[in-house]
């Protein structure tokens, strides 16, 4: 297998660290023709410097050989070593580094520094670099554009007539697994900004599953849905915060929440994804919406699935978190206050992403 194959896994693993909401890296160490061991960036989630996607495949490998040299091992990844990366291959004594993406910043394989190209040391690891190098820079792009979106939406200054809910309040909770990520530009938001989990923030238009939360809840109560369709092998899963809900914005005046207004304001989020065809999941109490989405646009919904809601305590501090005081319940009013927190149960969750893969594999 030639070195564009053990680049695409290398890939693999940075659209798994992106998901985490890591700087997209990923490594593969390949010994004699197989993969030994793979790492992805991990050091906001470990709150470990070193924690990169090299350091954590040469700690694997190292395992995986009971020896702390790597004699004959070759290691991809997606990114330019560091310094410190490098400077661990060469104590590794790895037979040949191969990366895609140059990093003109911190790269010490030739960028900044050329540590690989030092006569002076004990070992000399031969280097290859611009392997798959148009889809490594590509990946690591649309992460930092991203963030430079998310951190223009955070900045946006907060309309007079709506709230939102301090970072604070949720800080008792477990961050989310997949990135989330804030708009305000769509003409139907009038300034107001919404929050909204994506599995795969960098794939472009496509199929994508949209889950929409239940009254009173938010993407946050969508986990156990959001991983069933996920390890079933939907390829991409949407679930906003609707305005009202959630992390988004809050309008105090009740009026604000029609049902075509809300409709619209997916529909618009949707193009700005550019999303060709979606499979609704509808938690029972957003059954109106869902049906309004699905039959303002049908040449784009693939079909409505309705996810009913079970009791469920645990959650009922994330229900609260977004609702501090009744000056952000506007939209409560209006939908309707549930009285506990509920979510879609395991079972339900998987036997929904069975299938929504029917409606997949049918496209």
């Amino acid at each position: 297998m030639g070195d564009a194959h053990w680049m695409s896994l290398a890939l693999g693993e940075a659209r798994a660290a992106m998901a985490a909401g890591e700087v997209p890296v990923g490594a593969v160490l390949v010994k004699d023709g197989a993969v030994l061991a793979t790492g992805r960036n991990a050091p906001v989630a470990g709150h470990d410097p070193t924690a990169h996607a090299e350091i954590a495949a040469l700690r694997a490998g190292a395992r995986a050989l009971c020896n702390y040299r790597l004699d004959g091992c070759e290691l991809f990844v997606t990114l330019e070593p560091c310094a410190m990366c490098a400077g661990a291959m060469l104590h590794a004594r790895l037979a040949r580094v191969v990366f895609g993406a140059a990093d003109p910043r911190t790269g010490a394989a030739g960028s900044v520094v050329d540590l690989f190209a030092k006569a002076e040391l004990n070992h000399q690891t031969a280097v290859q670099g611009g392997v798959l190098a148009l889809e490594c820079s590509e990946l690591l792009q649309s992460f930092f554009r991203g963030r430079r979106e998310q951190a223009r939406a955070l900045a946006q200054p907060l309309r007079d007539d709506a709230l939102r809910t301090p970072e604070s309040a949720f800080d008792a909770l477990p961050a989310s697994p997949w990135p989330e990520q804030q708009v305000s530009e769509l003409p139907a938001l009038q300034g107001l900004r919404m929050n909204y989990v994506d599995t795969a923030p960098e794939a472009a238009g496509g199929l994508a599953c949209l889950c929409l939360h239940g009254v009173g809840l938010w993407s946050h109560h969508e986990r156990v849905l959001i991983d069933a369709l996920l390890a079933a092998g939907v390829p991409r899963v949407l679930a906003p915060d609707l305005i009202g809900f959630g992390k988004s914005d809050k309008p105090k005046r009740e009026a604000f929440h029609t049902l075509d207004w809300h409709r619209e304001l997916l529909a618009q989020w949707l193009d700005r994804l550019a999303i060709e065809r979606v499979l609704l999941l509808v938690a029972e109490s957003m059954r109106e919406l869902g049906e309004a989405l699905a039959g303002a646009a049908p040449q784009r919904v693939l079909g409505l699935l309705i996810a009913h809601e079970s009791p469920a305590p645990e959650l009922e501090a994330a229900r609260r978190a977004p609702f501090p005081d009744r000056g952000y319940e506007a939209a409560l009013r209006v939908f309707g206050r549930p009285r506990k927190a509920r979510q879609v149960a395991p079972p339900e969750a998987r036997a929904l992403a069975e299938c929504a893969m029917g409606y997949f594999d049918a496209k």
